[in-house]
C-alpha cells in the first residue's frame, strides 16, 4: 500500500485535499451524478420545492418521483425521510416508531425488492445498501438530520448508471442535502410527545461572504419504547451536520460532516404464537430482575437460584429482562469539487471518508460464575455482546461534456472498506444495569470474530441524444463493476478464542461484470405529455455482516459451498406516460423484472440461534423471482390552498421455481408461482393538503395489502389502513422572531395496530405452529408537538 493510499483510508485532511486536487486532473474521465437525478424541478439549494409536496421526474427516461422538504411537515421532525416515502407508488417503508429511526425495525420495499437491494447516495456519496448489521454504510437518519435535506430522488425501478451502489438490483434513492443559507439565520425548534419523546433542533447560517457560506446544526432526541418495559426503555440521539461552501464562476467546492451517536432501546421480534398469546406490546421483565432470574433458573439449573417458571400465558422462552440495545458512533466526511472547464465541459471530484462503531448488547439466559471457584455467587444470566466496525473511504470522479445534440458522461468510483463483526460473551454478571453504553474491558469468551476486506471499483458511461429541440432523448450506456470481499476469522480480544464449532469462516468472494447496459428514450409527444421507456442489467454483490452474508458460516460450510455461489442479477423494463400541465400531474408506469440467482439463507436451528454457524447456516442460489406490476400517482392542485395526492401500485411478484430446502435432509417446498416474501400485491396512498393564510393542515392515508413471510404463503398478515396527521400554525413575524410557527403530528390515528417490518433473515418455507420470530409490532397512535422559529 503506498503512503497516499494509507493518509486516505485514515481519512487524514492532507489526504482530502491531496486527492481532491488530484481528481481534477481526471478530467477525461469524470462527471455524472447529476444523470442520477431528475430534471431541475426543485432546487436543492434553498430547499424550497413551493407548495408541493412530491414532483413527477418530467423529462426522464425512467420513473422518479421527488420528494421535497414540505412534505415532512406532514410526519413529527426529526422523522427520517426514508419513511416518508411510504406514500409513494410502489413504496412500502416500515418503523416500528413514529420517527422511522429505528434501526433494527427500519425496512424498505420497492417494486418486490427490499431494504438491501437498492442503492442509496448522499449528495453523490455511497451510503451502502442500507442493511440493519451494518458493514458498508449507514442509514440516511444518521447521516443527515431531516431539516437539512434539500430533496429526495426516488428511482422506482431502474437507478441510472451514475449512481455509486453494489446493491441497486432495484431502484435508488438519490438525497441531496441543502446548501448553506445566502443570508444569516439561526433557526430553533422544540418538540414533545406521546412516550416521554423530547427533541430539539438547532441550525446556524452563516449568510454568504465572497462567495463563502456554511452551516451548522445539531439535534439531541430521545424517547422511550412503546411496549410494556417500565425500566432501561430510553432511546437517545445526538448528531451535528456541517456544510461549507464555496462559489464563484465556474466552481463549486463544497464540504460537509456528519457526527452521529445513537443510543436505541430495542423492540422484541414476535410470532404469531407469542401475538395470540401475549399482545401486541409484548415487552422485557425490567426492572424485575428476580422474576427474570427465577425463569433464568429454569434452564440454567447449577446456580443457587430456584426455578420460578413464567406464568401462564408466557412460556419461559418469551422471557426477557430487555430487548437489549443498539449503539451507533458514526463520523461521515466529504469534499468535493465541480468545475467547470468549458463552456460545455465539466467535471465533478468527490473524497468521502466513514468511520462507524456499533454495538449491540443483549442479557441472554447462561452461567455467569464471575471467574471464582465457587458457586455461591454464581447467575443464571450472561451478556451477549455483539460487536461492528466500519472504516472505508472512497473516491469519486465524473465529467460530463456536451457536443452538439450529445451528452457524453463517465464516471468512476473506488472504494476501500474494512469491515468487521464480533459476537462477545461476558460471564461476569451479577445483577441489572443498563446497558445503553459500550462495554469496557475483556470479555470472558467469543463465538465468532471476523474482519472482512472490501475493494470495489466501478465505472460507467453514457451518452444522451436530443433530438427535435429536446422533445426526443435517448440515453444509452453500459458500468462495469468489481467487488471483492476477502474475509478473515481472527482471534478477538476474549479471554477465550472462538471455538472452531462457532467461529465464522474464512474466504474470498469476487462479484464482477465488465458490461451492464442501461439504454432509455423520453418523448414528449405533445405540450405536457410524455412516453419513456428503460432498460437495464445490474448485478450485487455478496452481501457482508453477520447475519446475512454468505461468509457467515462455518469453515466446512464455506468449503463444500463458497466455490459456487454466483451474484444476484436483475434485468428490468419498465415504461410510462407522465403528464405535466398546470394544476394536474400524472404518472403511470409498468415494470417487467427479472432477479436471477436469488441467494437464500438456510438454517435449521430456531430463530434466536440464526448468527451462530454452528446451528447449521448455509448459503445458496435458490432460482429466479418475476415481477410485473403497475403503478400510478396523481398530483391534482386545483387552488393555491389545496392540493391532492393519491398513488396506487399493483405488484405480482412470484418465485419461479419450487424450493429445495436443505437442512439435516433436502425437502422439495411447492414455491413456483407463490407471492415473493413480504411484498404486498396492493398498495394506496391519499395525501390531501390545505393551506390558508398561516393554517396548514394534510392528513394522509396509505392501504398496504396483505404480506407472506413463508415462501410457500402458508403464513401471512392481512392488509391494513393508517393516517397520519400533521396541523400547523405559522404566526409570522414580529420583532427579532421570524417565522414562529405551532405544530401538531400524530401519527397511527386510528390507533391501528398492524405487524410492521419482517425479520428477512428468518424467513422460512413454512410455518404452521406459527413460532418463526419474524414481526414487529407497530407503534400506537402517538401525539407531537413543536415550536419552532427562526430568527
Amino acid at each position: 500500500m503506498t503512503d497516499f493510499s494509507r493518509r486516505l483510508r485514515h481519512g487524514h485532511a492532507y489526504a482530502f485535499l491531496m486527492a481532491s486536487a488530484a481528481l481534477v486532473t481526471l478530467a477525461p474521465i469524470a462527471h455524472a451524478q447529476d444523470s442520477a437525478a431528475p430534471a431541475a424541478v426543485v432546487d436543492a439549494n434553498d430547499g424550497d420545492g413551493g407548495d408541493e409536496i412530491v414532483v413527477i421526474g418530467s423529462g426522464q427516461t425512467r420513473s422518479v418521483s421527488t420528494l421535497v422538504p414540505q412534505n415532512l411537515d406532514l410526519l413529527p421532525p426529526g422523522t427520517s425521510v426514508q419513511k416518508a416515502l411510504n406514500f409513494l407508488p410502489g413504496v412500502m417503508a416500515q418503523s416500528i416508531d413514529a420517527l422511522g429511526v429505528n434501526e433494527q425495525s427500519l425496512s424498505l420495499q420497492v417494486r418486490g425488492f427490499n431494504t438491501t437491494h437498492l442503492g442509496y447516495t448522499l449528495d453523490g456519496m455511497p451510503l451502502g445498501d442500507g442493511a440493519y448489521n451494518n458493514y458498508n454504510g449507514l442509514t440516511i437518519s444518521r447521516a443527515l438530520i431531516s431539516e437539512n435535506l434539500g430533496r429526495a430522488d426516488l428511482a422506482t425501478g431502474i437507478a441510472g448508471l451514475a449512481i455509486p451502489s453494489t446493491s441497486n438490483l432495484g431502484g435508488a434513492l438519490t438525497y441531496v442535502s441543502r446548501d448553506p443559507s445566502k443570508d444569516a439565520a439561526l433557526a430553533v425548534s422544540q418538540t414533545v410527545g406521546s412516550e416521554n419523546s423530547v427533541r430539539t433542533f438547532v441550525r446556524l447560517d452563516t449568510g454568504e461572504h465572497g462567495g463563502f457560506s456554511a452551516y451548522v446544526s445539531g439535534q439531541y432526541v430521545e424517547q422511550d419504547l412503546f411496549v410494556n418495559q417500565p425500566a432501561y426503555n430510553k432511546s437517545t440521539g445526538k448528531q451535528l451536520n456541517a456544510k461549507v461552501q464555496y462559489k464563484a464562476d465556474g466552481i463549486r467546492i463544497t464540504a460537509f460532516a456528519d457526527l452521529s451517536r445513537t443510543n436505541q432501546a430495542d423492540d422484541a421480534y414476535l410470532s404469531k404464537d407469542m401475538l395470540n398469546r401475549l399482545g401486541w406490546d409484548w415487552g422485557g421483565y425490567a426492572p424485575n430482575w428476580q422474576a427474570y432470574v427465577g425463569v433464568a433458573a429454569c434452564t440454567v439449573t447449577t446456580t443457587p437460584y430456584k426455578c420460578a417458571a413464567a406464568p401462564a400465558p408466557q412460556k419461559n422462552a418469551d422471557v426477557t429482562f430487555t430487548n437489549g440495545q443498539i449503539l451507533r458512533n458514526d463520523n461521515l466526511f466529504y469534499l468535493a469539487g465541480e468545475f467547470e472547464l468549458a463552456k460545455n465541459l465539466s467535471v465533478r471530484t468527490q473524497v468521502y471518508h466513514h468511520n462507524d462503531k456499533g454495538a449491540g448488547n443483549n442479557f441472554i439466559t447462561g452461567l455467569s460464575n464471575q471467574g471464582t471457584t465457587t458457586t455461591a455467587d454464581d447467575v443464571p444470566v450472561q451478556i451477549r455482546d455483539t460487536r461492528y466496525t466500519i472504516d472505508r473511504t472512497g473516491v469519486l470522479a465524473s465529467v460530463n461534456w456536451k457536443v452538439a445534440f450529445n451528452e457524453f458522461q463517465a464516471g468512476l468510483w473506488i472504494e476501500d472498506n474494512t469491515s468487521s463483526a464480533a459476537r462477545y460473551i461476558w460471564t461476569n454478571v451479577t445483577g441489572p444495569f443498563s446497558l445503553a453504553q459500550y462495554l469496557v474491558g475483556q470479555p470472558n469468551t467469543s463465538q465468532w470474530v471476523q474482519e472482512t476486506r472490501w475493494k470495489t471499483h466501478q465505472f460507467y458511461v453514457q451518452d444522451t441524444v436530443r433530438l427535435f429541440d429536446d422533445a426526443l432523448s435517448i440515453d444509452f450506456g453500459f458500468k462495469s463493476t468489481y467487488s471483492k470481499s476477502d474475509a478473515r476469522a481472527i482471534r478477538g480480544i476474549a479471554v477465550a478464542a472462538p471455538p472452531a464449532s462457532s467461529q465464522f469462516a474464512s474466504g474470498t468472494l469476487v462479484a464482477k461484470d465488465n458490461f451492464l447496459p442501461e439504454v432509455g428514450v423520453h418523448w414528449q409527444v405533445a405540450p405536457g405529455h410524455e412516453l419513456f421507456a428503460s432498460y437495464a442489467e445490474n448485478m450485487a454483490m455478496f452481501q457482508g455482516g453477520f447475519k446475512l452474508g454468505p461468509q457467515s458460516v462455518s469453515q466446512a460450510v464455506w468449503d463444500a459451498q463458497g466455490k459456487y455461489l454466483k451474484p444476484e442479477t436483475s434485468k428490468s423494463v419498465e415504461g410510462g406516460y407522465r403528464y405535466v400541465s398546470g394544476p394536474l400531474q400524472v404518472a403511470l408506469s409498468g415494470y417487467y423484472v427479472k432477479f436471477d440467482n436469488r441467494l437464500l439463507q438456510y438454517n435449521p436451528c430456531p430463530t434466536n440461534q440464526q448468527q451462530n454457524p454452528g446451528c447449521g447456516n448455509s448459503f445458496h442460489n435458490a432460482g429466479s423471482v418475476t415481477s410485473k406490476g403497475a403503478e400510478l400517482g396523481v398530483l391534482w392542485k386545483p387552488t393555491p390552498w389545496l392540493s391532492w395526492y393519491n398513488s396506487a401500485s399493483f405488484n405480482k411478484s412470484t418465485y419461479d421455481e419450487n424450493l429445495n430446502w436443505c437442512t439435516t435432509t433436502c425437502v422439495v417446498k411447492l414455491t413456483a408461482g407463490k407471492q415473493q416474501v413480504d411484498t404486498p400485491k396492493t398498495m394506496l396512498a391519499s395525501v390531501l393538503t390545505v393551506k390558508q393564510g398561516g393554517l396548514s393542515a394534510s392528513l394522509q392515508g396509505k392501504y398496504t395489502g396483505r404480506r407472506y413471510y413463508t415462501y410457500t404463503n402458508d403464513q401471512s398478515f392481512g392488509g391494513y389502513t393508517t393516517f397520519d396527521l400533521g396541523i400547523s400554525y405559522d404566526y409570522g413575524s414580529f420583532a427579532y422572531v421570524k417565522d414562529l410557527k405551532l405544530a401538531l403530528n400524530v401519527t397511527n390515528l386510528t390507533n391501528k395496530r398492524y405487524a410492521s417490518n419482517f425479520d428477512s433473515s428468518v424467513f422460512a418455507p413454512d410455518d404452521a405452529t406459527g413460532t418463526v420470530l419474524v414481526f414487529h409490532s407497530s407503534a400506537p397512535r402517538q401525539a407531537f408537538v413543536t415550536l419552532s422559529a427562526g430568527f
